[in-house]
């Protein structure tokens, strides 16, 4: 079972999820009974997702007290809280102090590692195996040990053989 999600502003269990799409931009928000309620949720006029992430930065640096401005873009932090987006890439940067908390509290962590399908990783790893072997059969015949030369292509083969059918000898 995963772990339950958190308050995206205090950290206990959400029980209410919350998705906006502005600019067919998604944003979700998670946030615990009384969170909700303090924020104004159930009153759908009263309620701002870009200013419930801005107050959600539980270590707000300066960047998060709307001084700071993106060098490429000119975009402030209250120029976000208005919008609930950024004006460019480098906003990312600029704004770590607000974006950092609010990934940690969303998500598992605030690098996106991304997914790989199974066999992919599978046909990966089978021609790692491949170029490790072709490596080792080249250097055993340049130091003229024959014998390991001689398992090297028995194991390419091999391998060839049972995993890429199509593959050339």
């Amino acid at each position: 079972m995963s772990n339950p999600l958190k308050c995206s502003v205090c950290s206990k269990p959400a029980t209410v999820h919350l998705t906006q799409i502005v600019n067919n931009q998604v944003h979700k928000v998670d946030l615990c009974e009384a969170c909700a309620q303090a924020k104004g949720v159930t009153d759908p006029g009263g309620f701002s997702l870009a200013d419930l992430l801005l107050k959600a930065s539980l270590n707000p640096e300066p960047a998060a007290s709307g001084k700071a401005r993106c060098e490429k873009c000119g975009f402030t932090a209250v120029d976000f809280k208005k919008l609930g987006r950024f004006g460019c890439p480098a906003c990312y940067d600029t704004f770590r102090g607000i974006v950092d908390p609010m990934l940690e509290n969303m998500h598992s962590g605030v690098t996106h590692t991304g997914k790989v399908p199974t066999r992919a990783l599978e046909r990966k790893s089978l021609y790692d195996r491949l170029t490790k072997l072709e490596l080792d059969l080249s250097e055993a015949i340049k130091s003229e040990r024959y014998e390991d030369a001689a398992r090297a292509r028995d194991e390419i083969s091999q391998v060839k053989q049972n995993f890429l059918p199509d593959a050339p000898r």
